[in-house]
């Protein structure tokens, strides 16, 4: 039997309140990951299929949190005993390193890293901020300096090596 006091057009209304637009959300500080550059085949990079279960829940998991904020705010929040950054932006490609720059991937970037955990990094590349909104030469897409682009996964710390391992 319905309720006689029912109003499914009041009902309605009142869902469509609480309603965002692109305009009044905060999507335009959220991070985006792009994952088009990944390279598996480097010897310490892990590809996707040999994470375990968990492991990829977590990461996932990780990235789903990171991209909530922008990635400027990653760069000042620290984690840790030793208050080390969650994103750390390079610059260059690392020479003390055990991996190597892929020919796929622009040799301008700004290579960085996500700490996932102690040991386990995201290590990609960001667009430097002095080519922000850059067009392609149609002009349909820009540049954008809050992607992080991942190229690797780094579960031991080989990327930027600190110490002799």
């Amino acid at each position: 039997m319905a309720n006689k006091f029912s109003n499914r057009k009041a009902k309605q209304f009142l869902l469509e309140l609480d309603r965002d637009t692109i305009e009044t959300s905060d999507i335009f500080t959220r991070s985006k990951f792009n994952f088009s550059f990944f390279d598996p085949n480097q010897n310490h990079c892990t590809d996707f299929a040999q994470l375990s279960p968990n492991q990829l829940l977590e990461t996932f998991e990780k990235i789903r949190h990171y991209s909530r904020s922008p990635l400027t705010y990653w760069q000042t929040k620290r984690c840790g005993g030793g208050g080390l950054k969650i994103l750390e932006i390079y610059g260059d490609f690392p020479k003390n390193s055990d991996f190597t720059h892929p020919k796929h991937v622009p040799h301008d970037v700004k290579w960085a890293r996500f700490r996932m955990d102690n040991l386990g990094r995201l290590v990609g590349f960001v667009v430097p901020p002095e080519l922000v909104n850059l067009a392609s030469e149609d002009r349909k897409f820009f540049l954008d300096t809050n992607t992080f682009y991942v190229v690797f996964i780094d579960l031991d710390h080989r990327f930027y090596k600190t110490e002799n391992r």
